[in-house]
């Protein structure tokens, strides 16, 4: 199993990231909010993690969560198939409060199996409104 969390796997580009913000769907499960959009022309998944400077004011502390969010992701992401085709995920915290790993990754291994879920439902959804 590949557990590294390589460049590809990392959603950086300008275009994709606007993309997902405007065109993306989202759901919420303390202290993530998670927006996801479904796309063909992808490799991978590709995944953000942003952290507000408004909620943790010290950089020092939001790169803290944000590595924490990382590394639990790069744990779990066997969870998420391919089967389903690829998405741009954004993992937003939202809480003000540094939390510990072990909650962190309880919440990583709760969100991929429900994004799994979702990712399949619009790829049923997609399939049948082109099937009319």
């Amino acid at each position: 199993m590949n557990y590294r969390f390589s460049k590809k796997e990392r959603l950086h580009a300008q275009k994709l990231i606007k993309e997902l913000f405007n065109e993306g769907s989202s759901f919420f499960l303390y202290p993530f909010k998670i927006l996801y959009l479904k796309k063909d022309s992808l490799e991978s998944h590709q995944v953000l993690v942003s952290v507000s400077k408004r909620k943790i004011k010290k950089a020092v502390h939001r790169n803290f969560v944000k590595r924490r969010i990382k590394e639990s992701y790069r744990l779990n992401k066997h969870s998420l198939k391919s089967t389903n085709g690829y998405a741009l995920i954004g993992l937003i915290y939202v809480s003000s409060d540094l939390i510990e790993f072990h909650e962190i990754d309880q919440k990583i291994q709760k969100i991929l199996p429900k994004l799994e879920g979702l990712l399949s439902q619009e790829k049923q959804q997609k399939n049948e409104d082109t099937s009319q």
